[in-house]
């Protein structure tokens, strides 16, 4: 089915729109384009047939690989603040890069 340029101007005068003959000429293949579009959407199949397809969250399986959530020593704390530029009262210092409200 295509949209011919008088269906289109037809659809322009209902739609109460001044269209030009260029403007016609233009729109007429959008509009076919959009139509062409809508009507592979519908051929998707009804609610019901859409109603046996199982819904996915990802187009490909998958899975996730997750290490075991096991709690292990870490370095201590002057060790680690040791090798940081700058340290105070046991944390690491950095620059300010916001100014402090009142």
């Amino acid at each position: 089915m295509s949209l011919t340029r008088q269906e289109v101007a037809h659809l322009a005068r209902l739609s109460r729109l001044a269209l030009s003959d260029t403007e016609l000429d233009h729109l007429a293949p959008q509009l076919d384009v959009i139509l062409t579009s809508v009507a592979r959407v519908a051929e998707a199949g009804t609610a019901e047939q859409m109603a046996e397809v199982p819904p996915t969250s990802h187009a490909v399986p998958m899975t996730n690989a997750f290490r075991a959530d096991v709690v292990a020593p870490s370095l201590p704390r002057d060790e680690v603040l040791a090798c940081a530029p700058a340290s105070e009262d046991g944390r690491f210092q950095v620059p300010r890069i916001l100014e402090e409200e009142a």
